[in-house]
């Protein structure tokens, strides 16, 4: 297969001009790959199918040149799906294109005229059609965005056709009704799931109503519905959690814990009931310890009867807990409004009252880098000299500039850490888990990072980052980075462990965005290993104590997002609970959300926080 660059079509014309110089040479094997990468180009296209016909035409079908294997090509699957349709195997051929589908659902595999002809229906039984249908339902989302629903029109229409040639098919009509109720066709969802009730009351066909109800925004009867489930399988304790989750999304909070109560009286170990029943306790009463027993259950239970969400819903757009608190510097506040004007910015003079974290004024200075920043007065305690000292310097001070007291890192860390360097995670114990990849890097380099950030990647992220808020790249190098440094010797003892020394030494070093960094992989490293939760909890404690005592004498930039950090920590005490909040309400208007940064996002930045 040829690399097809730009107008899928000119690619799929270039693969077809291939295949016909192969099969004029009979050389029926490249002829083969080569119409099978037009097909992965452009599915629809009618010369494709023309010359997929000539194929099959000379060798005598063409199904021995698309054998099924383990990792085959999805050209070569949607080539074996036509060829078999054309065989008079539809049903067969359905499922191919549906496998096809799962892989990659924004291509329009099955836009094609045998699988919209309404007879395609009658020719395949209804237990296969059905099974076709809920493989369809399996590899796309429920919903499905409205501009990825293209592509799965032609399956509806075959639900559709499929409904009318078996109108008393329980199996097929739950299945067409998931399928509508994912493309949001919820008035015949509920058409087909009913009849299907009617024709043979089940408990999936029950959940497929009471799902198809709950779509619709009609909650007592989706509850009905699955109440009705549950009495055809009363064992089933996923249907419990269903019914939880539409009771909680409904306001019904305590009736939804009572029956996700009632589903761990029967099963204490049953995944979907555990997850729902801490989420549904976070939701009511806020309280983190739900979360890090959720992440506890999760880690000692990888093999899940399917991938929950839960954990990572209650965390997402949380500070630390999903995403990264945007810096609140003023100096940061301007260079956020700057890049919001119109043409080049050049010149300028910027006067601060007080000096402000290094991180802050370096990423300013390199974002503008000429503009004259002016410090009128430094004030106590100063914010150039550690919190503690004896521990490691990562930045030195001439007068009010700081400069990097360390080698700048190696291009292949600059890289590593361009790859994996992002503001959202879906949890702490997700973002551990995924930096990993940064272990085989050396100290030297990942504190390097901390102070010689890298250009962001060459990705529609990077930009977005760069031209509106360089800042929030900053932090997230430098909050990968930690993470990184959690990885670094683990087979040493915690309390002694370098990487807590070098942790704390960071955490307690220059007031600076290094600073919550560090404490946010002491927070991480809590909740993955519960054996460090005490420990961590106290150095946490200790250090937002020193951060109130600060801030009744200057202002201290990173207060907000040191509170927050606190109250991201497993088994932290009441008294720096109340401390946290104090200083969240004193330091930000209560009305405000917590959301971050800069005052008009990009599209881009907007979802990305919005995930």
């Amino acid at each position: 297969m040829t690399e097809g660059i730009g107008d899928p079509r000119l690619s799929a014309e270039g693969e077809l001009a291939l295949a016909r110089m192969a099969l004029d040479e009979a050389d029926f094997g490249h002829a083969a790959d080569h119409v099978a990468g037009a097909l992965a180009h452009a599915p629809t296209m009618p010369e494709v199918h023309e010359l997929l016909a000539k194929l099959a035409a000379r060798t005598g079908g063409a199904l021995d040149l698309y054998p099924l294997a383990d990792h085959v090509f999805i050209g070569a699957v949607v080539a074996r799906g036509h060829l078999l349709a054309a065989a008079g195997q539809p049903g067969e051929a359905l499922e191919l294109l549906a496998a096809a589908t799962g892989h990659a659902p924004n291509a329009d595999w099955a836009g094609v005229p045998w699988v919209a002809d309404p007879e395609l229906a009658t020719r395949i039984e209804p237990d296969q059609l059905a099974r076709t249908i809920m493989q369809v339902c399996a590899g796309v989302p429920d919903p499905v965005p409205d501009e990825q629903r293209g592509p799965l029109q032609p399956y509806l229409r075959v639900a559709k056709h499929a409904a009318a040639a078996h109108p008393r098919h329980a199996l097929l009509l739950g299945a067409a009704s998931a399928l509508a109720r994912r493309m949001g066709e919820t008035a015949i969802a509920i058409e087909w799931a009913q009849r299907g009730v009617r024709v043979a009351p089940t408990k999936l066909g029950e959940v497929w109503l009471g799902y198809a109800y709950r779509s619709a925004g009609r909650t007592r009867e989706s509850i009905a519905a699955l109440r009705r489930a549950v009495a055809h399988d009363p064992a089933d304790l996923s249907v419990y959690a269903d019914i939880a989750g539409t009771l909680a999304d409904s306001g019904q909070l305590d009736e939804a814990i009572r029956w996700i109560d009632d589903a761990l009286a029967r099963d204490a170990e049953f995944d979907c009931a555990v997850h729902t029943a801490h989420r549904l306790r976070y939701r009511r009463d806020g309280r983190l310890s739900h979360l890090v027993a959720l992440a506890d259950f999760q880690r000692h239970h990888p093999d899940d009867s399917h991938e929950h969400t839960d954990l990572a819903e209650c965390c997402q757009d949380r500070p630390w807990l999903g995403r990264l608190p945007a810096a609140g510097e003023a100096v940061i506040n301007v260079l956020r409004q700057m890049l919001e004007t119109e043409g080049p910015i050049t010149g300028g003079r910027l006067r601060l009252s007080n000096l402000e974290p290094p991180s802050a004024m370096r990423t300013v200075g390199a974002a503008l880098p000429d503009m004259a920043v002016i410090v009128e007065r430094v004030p106590e305690p100063d914010l150039r000299l550690p919190r503690r000292t004896g521990g490691r310097s990562v930045w030195e001070f001439f007068e009010t500039d700081a400069l990097p007291a360390l080698r700048e890192p190696s291009e292949a860390a600059a890289e590593r850490i361009r790859q994996i360097a992002l503001p959202a995670w879906p949890h702490p114990q997700a973002a551990y888990d995924a930096a990993v990849s940064l272990a085989l890097l050396d100290m030297d380099d990942l504190l390097a990072l901390l102070v010689h950030p890298p250009a962001p990647p060459a990705t529609e992220l990077g930009a977005a980052l760069a031209a509106h808020d360089p800042s929030l790249w900053v932090r997230s190098v430098q909050v990968w980075a930690c993470l990184g440094l959690l990885h670094h010797r683990t087979d040493e003892p915690w309390q002694s462990s370098t990487r807590r020394r070098v942790l704390l030494d960071l955490a307690w070093g220059v007031e600076d965005w290094i600073t919550e960094a560090a404490l946010f992989a002491l927070v991480t490293a809590a909740w993955v290993a519960p054996e460090v939760r005490a420990d961590v909890a106290g150095l946490i404690r200790d250090r937002l104590a020193d951060v109130a005592t600060v801030v009744r004498q200057r202002p201290v930039t990173i207060a907000w997002s040191v509170a927050q950090l606190a109250l991201a920590t497993p088994e932290l005490d009441a008294k720096t609970e109340l401390m946290a909040r104090a200083i969240i309400a004193a330091e930000r208007p209560a009305e405000e959300t917590p959301a971050p940064p800069p005052p008009r996002r990009t599209g881009f930045l907007r979802r990305l926080f919005r995930r």
